[in-house]
C-alpha cells in the first residue's frame, strides 16, 4: 500500500514538468528570454527564423533586401570592357559649315580662288576627312582631303569623344537584366515620383543590374540597388535569354531593340556583347524584321537625302566599319555624334567607333540581324519605308 502511494505521488510531481517542458519547446527562443543577452545570428538571408539565435541587425537588413529581389551577397555583372584600342581609327574629320564649301583641285588654285566644279552642297551634316595639318595660303587655311581636293578650313575640326563609349563584353550569361543610364538622375527609395530620393545620383552610361520591375502611375520603374529605384525612361535595358528570337535560326544573331535602344549579340545561343545604338528617328525609323548582313565595308562615304527639297542632304566621309543588312540601312560606326541610346538616324543603326569595330570584327555576312520593338509604337508596314540611310 505505501509502495502504491509512492508511485503516484512520483507520477503527479512529475506531470507538470513534462507539460512545462512540452510547452518550453513549442515557444519561440525570444518568448524563453529577453533579447538583451540573446545570442544574435550571423549576417545572412533567414527565410524562416532560426531557433538558436536572433536575426537581427545585419540579418535582418539583409532578409529585407533578399525580399525585394536582390541576392546576397550581390553578385556583380559578368562583363568587362573591350579593348579600347578599338576607337582608333586613321582618319581625321572636318566639319564643313552649314552653308556648303567649294573645294580645289590643288592650293594654287585655293590660291587663285578658281573651285573646281566639284562642289559641296548646303547641308547639317557635311563631314569630310582630311589628311595634314591646315596649311595656310594668303590670309586663308585650306585641309587637302583623303579624296585629294583642299577645302578652305571653315567650319572645325572634328575631335573624337573622350573618353569614348564602349559596350560591354560578357564572360557569362548575366542572372539579371542590366542596362546603362542615359542621362543625370536620382534614384528614389521607392517606386515612384512620389516617393522621397534616396540620395543618390546616377550618371550618363553608369551601367545598372535591373532586379525588379514595377510600374506606378503609368510610369515604369527600375529597382536597380537596395532602396534605390529608377525611372525606366532614364535606363535603356538589355533582358539577357538563351533562346533565338522568332525569324532566326541559326546560334549566332544580332539583335536591335528600338524601344531600349541597345543591341546584344548571340553567340551559341548566350549574350556575350551589349551596348547602346542610335537608330532612325521617326518618320526613318530603322525598320523591324529579321535580316542578314549582306556586304560589309571596312570604310567609305555616304550621302543622300530622303526629302524631295534636299533639305535633309547629308555627305559624309570615310564612315568605318559597315554592315548592310536591310537595303542602305546598315550597322556602322558613328564619329559625328555622342548620343547613344536615343534615336537619331535616318534610318540605320548608329554606334560607337570602338563598338562598331568590335562588330565589324565578329560578324559575318549572312549573320542575322533581328530587329524589333517590343512596345509596337515602330511602324511594320513596308510602305512606311525607304531605302533608309546613315
Amino acid at each position: 500500500m505505501r509502495q502504491t502511494l509512492l508511485t503516484i505521488l512520483l507520477l503527479v510531481t512529475l506531470f507538470p514538468f513534462q507539460d512545462a517542458a512540452a510547452a518550453a519547446r513549442s515557444e519561440a527562443p525570444s518568448d524563453l528570454e529577453p533579447d538583451s543577452g540573446s545570442v544574435v545570428c550571423p549576417p545572412g538571408v533567414y527565410a524562416a527564423a532560426p531557433v538558436d539565435c536572433l536575426p537581427l541587425g545585419p540579418s535582418e537588413y539583409l532578409t529585407q533586401v533578399a525580399g525585394t529581389g536582390i541576392p546576397y551577397p550581390i553578385l556583380p555583372l559578368p562583363a568587362y570592357s573591350p579593348d579600347p584600342g578599338l576607337n582608333d581609327l586613321p582618319y581625321h574629320y572636318f566639319k564643313v559649315t552649314d552653308a556648303g564649301a567649294p573645294l580645289y583641285t590643288s592650293l594654287e588654285a585655293a590660291a587663285a580662288n578658281q573651285p573646281s566644279s566639284q562642289v559641296l552642297p548646303p547641308s547639317n551634316y557635311l563631314y569630310v576627312s582630311y589628311q595634314g595639318e591646315a596649311l595656310p595660303v594668303g590670309q586663308d587655311a585650306f585641309y587637302q582631303l583623303r579624296s585629294g581636293y583642299w577645302i578652305r578650313a571653315e567650319g572645325g575640326r572634328l575631335g573624337l569623344f573622350d573618353p569614348p563609349f564602349q559596350g560591354l563584353l560578357f564572360s557569362s550569361q548575366p542572372r539579371y537584366s542590366f542596362g546603362w543610364v542615359l542621362e543625370t538622375v536620382k534614384s528614389r527609395s521607392a517606386p515612384g515620383l512620389n516617393a522621397p530620393e534616396s540620395g543618390n545620383t546616377w550618371y550618363r552610361y553608369n551601367v545598372v543590374q535591373i532586379y525588379d520591375t514595377q510600374t506606378v502611375d503609368n510610369i515604369t520603374w527600375n529597382l536597380v540597388a537596395p532602396g534605390e529605384w529608377l525611372d525606366a525612361r532614364h535606363v535603356a535595358g538589355v533582358d539577357p535569354h538563351t533562346t533565338p528570337p522568332e525569324g532566326v535560326t541559326a546560334s549566332r544573331w544580332i539583335e536591335v531593340n528600338l524601344f531600349e535602344q541597345t543591341l546584344s549579340v548571340y553567340e551559341d545561343n548566350r549574350l556575350i556583347f551589349a551596348t547602346l545604338l542610335a537608330s532612325g528617328v521617326e518618320p526613318f525609323w530603322t525598320r523591324p524584321g529579321a535580316f542578314q548582313i549582306y556586304q560589309k565595308v571596312v570604310v567609305g562615304p555616304m550621302s543622300g537625302f530622303t526629302e524631295a527639297d534636299r533639305s535633309d542632304y547629308y555627305y559624309l566621309e570615310d564612315v568605318p566599319w559597315t554592315m548592310y543588312f536591310d537595303d542602305k540601312r546598315a550597322l556602322h560606326g558613328a564619329y559625328w555624334h555622342n548620343g547613344f541610346g536615343y534615336p537619331r538616324s535616318h534610318g540605320c543603326v548608329n554606334l560607337s567607333i570602338g563598338d562598331s569595330h568590335w562588330l565589324y570584327d565578329w560578324a559575318n555576312e549572312g549573320d542575322t540581324v533581328y530587329v524589333y520593338d517590343p512596345s509596337g509604337q515602330t511602324p511594320t508596314d513596308a510602305s512606311s519605308y525607304g531605302a533608309g540611310a546613315p
